[in-house]
């Protein structure tokens, strides 16, 4: 227990024993529907030495003999000093572990509570499947006192603002919402989703412009009508992790009677880089659980300004058309509002897409066509652009127009 003889070490495990009741900064114990990792701050700070390891070890090991999710309830200052380099590989070891339960298709759901810092923010915390985070915890890879400033971007509310959080909740939330975290992700079945009824309009529109103009009525159900038309309930996931968040991308898991499936919903806005990785990374995760996926299209199309291009859009479009194509789950798709471009097509399934009576899908918006062909008579371009929905349908676009029962 003292590998490197650090002096005095043997006292400070015994008094951190005395006052927080336990052998090591984490214990595990074995419930019905999942391993649960929980670390006690008390003991040393939380922080991660050898025998921590290697209780990890035997909590991942556990789950895997008995095909269990893993849930982490992290609060910890990182590595353990005493123990030099031998602590810090201890990441490498959480690593490997969470690998391999990720390899057996089985969920890790991770719970930052105060403080979540250091290596184990950066291994057993960020390399969760799903990642919780409670309300006004600290949050970060610097901890308080190796950090430059106290800036807001080390807290919970910050990580979520930078997309490496999923959702940031109220400490008495987090059972209920993990609860309903296992039940989604454990359910899969990999049947392709049901098509969600038509909303809004009945009619079909007469010519190309009524279905632009259809589509951009601000009357017209949004994706977060759809979403609650078609779930019991869901579970939302946020972030590309990798620095970014597109509130106009909805994603997430939910329940519709007995079936648990996936979504990736855009909300009528042009779609960042960051909304496409995030749809991407929801396809994966949903391939690992065998969940179907239901994606709904409605965006005028990607994000075309300075910034996109800085961030990425063209490989993030590109990531994500490579992901629906080499999904192992079944994808439909419905078309809802404003199909446009590339950007729209990203996020539709190659064989299972459908569109509602409201909506429209073009190789580009007609007010851009006009432009680069160089012609002003916008409406007509609608029609000769052949995106209403029965034109798609007639063409071989879409597999066919939802009704509303």
């Amino acid at each position: 227990m003292n590998p490197l003889g650090w002096p005095g070490y043997e006292e400070q495990l015994a008094r951190a024993r005395e006052r927080s009741g336990g052998a090591e900064s984490v214990s595990w114990r074995r419930h019905r529907h999942a391993v649960v990792i929980k670390f006690d701050f008390r003991f040393l700070g939380g922080s991660v030495g050898t025998a921590t390891g290697a209780l990890i070890e035997q909590a991942f090991t556990e789950a895997r003999a008995t095909h269990l999710p893993v849930v982490s309830m992290i609060a910890t200052g990182g590595s353990r000093m005493q123990e030099g380099m031998l602590s810090l590989r201890q990441l490498q070891r959480v690593t490997r572990l969470c690998a391999a339960h990720r390899e057996a298709g089985l969920p890790h759901v991770s719970v930052l509570c105060d403080p979540t810092t250091g290596g184990v923010w950066a291994s057993l915390g960020a390399g969760a499947d799903v990642v919780i985070a409670v309300s006004g915890a600290q949050v970060g890879f610097a901890g308080s006192r190796v950090r430059p400033d106290d800036d807001c971007a080390y807290t919970a509310e910050g990580q979520f603002a930078a997309g490496t959080v999923d959702m940031v909740v109220a400490r008495d939330e987090v059972d209920p919402i993990v609860s309903r975290i296992l039940d989604v992700l454990t359910r899969g079945d990999a049947v392709p989703a049901e098509v969600p009824r038509a909303l809004g309009a009945h009619s079909l529109p007469t010519n190309g412009w009524s279905a632009v103009s259809g589509a951009r009525a601000p009357e017209r159900p949004r994706a977060a009508a759809y979403l609650d038309d078609y779930f019991d309930f869901r579970v939302p996931i946020s972030g590309d992790r990798a620095g970014g968040v597109d509130p106009g991308m909805l994603c997430g898991f939910g329940r519709r009677g007995e079936r648990a499936i996936a979504f990736a919903a855009q909300t009528g806005t042009a779609t960042t880089p960051a909304g496409f990785r995030t749809a991407s990374r929801l396809i994966r995760l949903a391939e690992r659980f065998a969940l179907p996926v239901l994606t709904l299209v409605d965006t005028p199309g990607a994000a075309n300004d300075a910034a996109a291009e800085r961030a990425g859009v063209g490989a993030a479009i590109a990531e994500l058309f490579a992901t629906v194509a080499e999904a192992r789950v079944p994808i439909t798709t419905l078309v809802i509002g404003e199909g446009g471009s590339g950007g729209a097509l990203a996020l539709s399934s190659p064989e299972h897409t459908w569109i509602t009576p409201n909506a429209y899908f073009s190789v580009i918006a007609p007010e851009l066509a006009a432009a680069i062909l160089k012609r002003d008579d916008v409406r007509q371009l609608a029609d000769d652009l052949r995106l209403r929905p029965q034109d798609l349908v007639e063409l071989g676009v879409v597999r066919g127009i939802p009704d509303h029962q």
